[in-house]
């Protein structure tokens, strides 16, 4: 396994892939001069997510099963490969989160699909790595029961820590259609729940689950917090409207694939956001319209080396395999311009800020890579 690669800048004056802008709206950002690619890690398994602790060790997943961690000096570890991962489809190895306090509680967590109840979910794991950093122990299952189908179709699961110290998580509907708009089903939502797996104050009210912030999605990639501290969620859409969605407590967000006539059906002619049957679910703050891109994880810029791309949001993407960002109005509710980079280095599973401030991707192959992308302002 190689632990570093070439490096090669791409100049964004005359650049082959030209801004896209939102028809209609002016944007007068100004993007970076060039990003400069570096790879990482190579010869990787799917790696499906990816997370830094705070002394700057980047542990990252693989989708068949591997838990994994490259040290500041470079030493590249499997720290476990849970037994009962069960790989299939887009069900696998998923997310992963690095608790705040991680120096002190040394507490990381992973979500997956799992056969350790014996038929299949999706579930949320806590762990403690040891102090050697060579494993993982004190496995606690916090949240299980998230559903999952036979082929692990929307299996969603990428968590993240929020600025109010919850858990954030995104669920995928397993193509179910009673899913997303039952208020007990933990699919088809997004959750916020503390370190112990339990909902926090301020998720929807009863009939809803307490561990419930968010409902009526189709399959959630992805979730992000503004620099201004506001959640957003990145979802696939069907064939039509992938969503960015701005989450708020309670809000139904529109997706019911249940067919019209009635029956066990689902439905993907049914529109994201269906505000036909729900006259208050919340509209997306952008859609991909027709045809979709498949954005997956994303993470907000931050620091003035970024440019006019400082506090929008880069969204790795699967189907159309480049760097989406997006640059929002100035109270978040709409995406004002967005550019399309990157687009030579295949499916982009997930983007993350690095502590340098610089992007961090991981590439959806088999082998599959990390790479950097540091941008000069």
């Amino acid at each position: 396994m190689r632990r570093t690669g070439p490096t090669r800048t791409i100049g964004m004056v005359g650049a082959v892939v030209a801004l896209v802008a939102v028809a209609g709206l002016t944007g007068c950002r100004t993007e970076p001069s060039s990003l400069q690619v570096t790879t990482v890690l190579s010869g990787l398994g799917r790696p499906w997510d990816l997370a830094f602790s705070p002394g700057g060790s980047l542990f990252f997943t693989e989708r068949a099963g591997k838990i994994r961690i490259r040290t500041t000096s470079g030493e590249v570890r499997t720290l476990a490969q849970p037994a009962d991962v069960a790989a299939v489809g887009e069900g696998g190895m998923l997310g992963i989160a690095i608790d705040p306090d991680f120096s002190s509680n040394r507490r990381i967590y992973t979500c997956f699909r799992s056969t350790a109840g014996g038929a299949a979910d999706i579930r949320l794991v806590r762990w403690r790595v040891n102090n050697a950093t060579t494993a993982l122990g004190s496995r606690a299952d916090i949240v299980t029961g998230m559903p999952t189908n036979s082929s692990g179709r929307h299996s969603g699961c990428r968590p993240r820590f929020g600025p109010d110290g919850s858990i954030w998580m995104g669920t995928g509907d397993a193509a179910t259609s009673s899913v997303p708009q039952n208020p007990k089903s933990l699919g088809g939502k997004v959750l916020r729940i503390d370190t112990d797996g339990k909902g926090v104050a301020g998720n929807a009210s009863a009939p809803f689950d307490n561990r419930i912030y968010t409902y009526g999605h189709r399959n959630v990639q992805g979730i992000a917090f503004s620099p201004g501290g506001k959640a957003y969620a990145i979802e696939h859409g069907t064939d039509r409207d992938d969503e960015v969605n701005r989450l708020v407590a309670g809000a139904n967000y529109g997706w019911d694939p249940r067919p019209p006539g009635g029956g066990t059906g689902y439905d993907e002619s049914q529109p994201m956001t269906n505000l036909t049957k729900y006259p208050n679910a919340r509209k997306a703050v952008w859609s991909s319209g027709n045809p979709t891109i498949a954005p997956s994880g994303g993470t907000f810029l931050k620091g003035s080396k970024w440019g006019g791309w400082e506090r929008s949001l880069a969204m790795a993407v699967l189907k159309d395999q480049h760097l989406r960002v997006l640059a929002f109005n100035q109270d978040g509710t709409a995406v004002d311009q967005q550019w399309t980079r990157i687009t030579d280095r295949g499916r982009l599973r997930v983007a993350v800020l690095g502590p340098d401030g610089n992007l961090y991707i991981a590439v959806d192959n088999d082998p599959g890579t990390i790479f950097k992308i540091t941008p000069t302002a």
